[in-house]
């Protein structure tokens, strides 16, 4: 088929960016008549002003970023909204080496156990107050972003404040292992593969993993203009088709070496091929060589990866509610549940006789073992989803959930 439809699309140079790559390069998109044309960014902030300003009509980008522009919270935002999710998990939290041994001193060991690593940093934060030293400085790529969520998540159940103990700064995802390397920050959260790289340099330890801290949550998404989508409905159905198949080669074991080779090249990612595989793989290399399996650590397309979750968008919102990025009105939630689309999911990717969950919503943390659930076409098989410390989130009892949640954590 000839292209027909012209469109613009951001990305950063991160794995998960993989399915608009393969999208692009591999002809999926050709094949539905697209002609996709890929601009490559250092920073979400520039994904940010680009799509605002019109130059792209589709991005990569962070989960919670299109729910910021629409409530507001960016200096330049225009109306986006997510009709596709590009993958679940993918990013770890790396610390300095010299945090790790601290770290190590109370406990921590080289498993990837997000309740361990907690706790462990938890008493070298006491240990490091009593001695009058600053503020372990951790740096996540966005303020509106799963890596600032997750961390902030995971250091409170541990008893960390993430407002008052640590320093939480930004940095674009290709200058994280750099930054930590030079000694201006003491760990970060980023996705693949520049928690690997800090480990391969020998300048860095993985602790934790996103899919450990909130087994198969979500991650990027394709941020689309609602006045493009509005303007161009065929196109964006033409794109979500193309994006499904790309997302389900990407998933394929049979493709990964194929996939580490092209996301390798410079105009894409630009480092080694090798360096992709813990991320295809799940096993990582913590650091000193020991390597551990994280399950569903990084999934761009199975276990209904691509759906755009509403429950998905309203956890993140009530993270923004939870750190005083916004407040909770009804009409800001309801911005929150009207931003990410499964009504253009479906309609797009329903002649193709794929899987389609039957609800908008689920209750985050509730699956503790794969379970199959209705769908219309084939069989889907969702989870397991549960946050590390036990905790659900029914989207259904959102005021419940943002009143349990105290800003400080307990100590």
């Amino acid at each position: 088929m000839s292209a027909e439809h012209q469109i613009e699309a951001g990305f950063i140079p991160l794995f998960d960016s993989a399915v608009l790559v393969v999208a692009r390069e591999l002809g999926f998109a050709s094949r539905e008549g697209v002609n996709l044309n890929l601009h490559r960014e250092t920073s979400w902030a520039n994904i940010r002003d680009r799509i605002a300003i019109g130059h792209f009509d589709v991005a990569h980008m962070l989960g919670p970023m299109p729910l910021a522009f629409n409530l507001r919270l960016a200096p330049l935002s225009a109306d986006t909204i997510v009709p596709f999710a590009l993958s679940l998990g993918g990013n770890c939290v790396t610390v300095s080496n010299a945090v790790w041994a601290g770290m190590a001193d109370h406990g921590a060991e080289a498993d990837a156990d997000p309740a361990r690593a907690g706790a462990a940093l938890r008493k070298l934060i006491a240990t490091r107050n009593a001695k009058g030293e600053p503020k372990l400085r951790l740096a996540v790529t966005h303020p509106h972003s799963g890596h600032k969520y997750e961390l902030s998540y995971w250091l409170a159940a541990c008893g960390i404040d993430p407002l008052a103990d640590v320093d939480i700064v930004i940095v674009p995802p290709p200058f994280m292992p750099d930054t930590l390397a030079a000694g201006h920050v003491d760990g970060y959260c980023v996705g693949e593969p520049w928690n690997s790289l800090s480990v391969v340099r020998g300048t860095g330890r993985i602790v934790t993993a996103k899919a450990r801290i909130w087994r198969n949550s979500p991650e990027k998404v394709l941020g689309v203009r609602k006045s493009f989508a509005e303007a161009r409905p065929e196109a964006l159905a033409a794109l979500l088709r193309a994006l499904h198949h790309a997302a389900r080669w990407c998933q394929a074991p049979e493709n990964r070496a194929a996939l580490a080779d092209l996301m390798a090249q410079r105009a894409f990612l630009g480092v080694p091929a090798a360096l992709q595989m813990p991320a295809l793989s799940g096993r990582l290399d913590l650091g000193a060589g020991i390597i551990r399996t994280i399950d569903d650590f990084f999934l761009p397309f199975d276990k209904a990866a691509n759906f755009p979750w509403k429950s998905h968008a309203l956890w993140f919102y009530t993270q923004m509610v939870r750190w005083g990025q916004v407040a909770h009105t009804a009409e800001n939630s309801r911005t929150a549940h009207e931003t990410y689309r499964p009504d253009l999911y479906r309609a797009a990717l329903k002649p193709l006789g794929v899987a389609l969950p039957a609800a908008n919503a689920k209750v985050e943390g509730a699956l503790t073992v794969p379970t199959p659930v209705g769908s219309a076409g084939a069989s889907l098989v969702l989870g397991p989803d549960g946050y590390f410390d036990g905790k659900v989130f029914d989207p259904d009892e959102i005021e419940a959930y943002i009143s349990a949640q105290s800003q400080a954590p307990s100590k």
